[in-house]
């Protein structure tokens, strides 16, 4: 079960980390600040369930869970306040934590979307085929549209609604969403930032930094962001 939990305030999450960490059948887990940033992460992390906080700046929980793409994951809601239970049930929550929550309670709430997974996925499902991965890109420009070969980008950062490819050959600019684009490029790809990705086959080293977070060096001399969430994924894919 892979498990991404949304809450603003870090003692929070390091606490339901913390209670995860000693639960059976958690494949991953990773956190998000707000609730802007847990539907960045969807497409890259890709989870069974959000454990999902209502009250956050900006986006509360409740819109976060109706912004969900399809298939969407399953939602567990968790906050300090009872007033909003009927509206997380009408959202389709599987469960509501109430703050302050016990193992015993958590683990009530993890078996029920342990059942409701095995519901979604039969016993023997055929494989999808794979889609090839693009090789090149089509980019629009004023003068006319620029192929971008896959090869040829060594990283891609996000810029509003664009990314940004760095090429040797300049950094042109592409309004495409980082997580859809990585879906096109294939497996050569991994998200090294909640703001970037990299060409595996670009990367020289990895240095450390403070509090988890590093720095990826590429074959040029480049330096690109690697954060503390996605260092394990980027590891496991050299």
């Amino acid at each position: 079960m892979r498990v991404l939990i949304v809450d603003d305030e870090r003692p929070a999450r390091d606490k339901l980390r913390r209670m995860l960490e000693s639960e059976p059948g958690i494949d991953a887990i990773e956190e998000a600040r707000d609730g802007v940033e847990a539907l960045e992460l969807l497409a890259a992390f890709a989870p069974d369930v959000l454990l999902l906080d209502i009250q956050m700046p900006e986006i509360t929980g409740l819109d976060v869970a109706a912004s969900l793409p399809s298939p969407a994951p399953l939602v567990v809601f968790v906050t300090a306040y009872d007033e909003y239970a009927i509206r997380a049930f009408d959202a389709n929550a599987i469960d509501y934590l109430l703050k302050p929550y016990d193992q015993p309670r958590l683990q009530r709430a993890l078996q029920r979307v342990r059942e409701r997974l095995a519901l979604q996925r039969p016993p023997q499902q055929a494989a999808m085929p794979e889609l090839p991965a693009v090789t090149q890109l089509l980019v629009p420009e004023r003068s006319g549209t620029r192929v971008v070969k896959v090869d040829q980008i060594q990283w891609i950062e996000t810029a509003d609604n664009y990314v940004i490819l760095h090429t040797d050959d300049g950094e042109p600019l592409m309004r495409q969403t980082l997580a859809g684009l990585l879906e096109k490029l294939g497996p050569r790809f991994v998200r090294c930032h909640r703001r970037a990705a990299v060409q595996l086959s670009w990367i020289a080293s990895i240095v450390n930094l403070d509090k988890g977070d590093g720095e990826l060096i590429l074959h040029n001399g480049a330096r690109v962001p690697c954060s503390r969430q996605c260092r394990a994924d980027v590891m496991a894919r050299l």
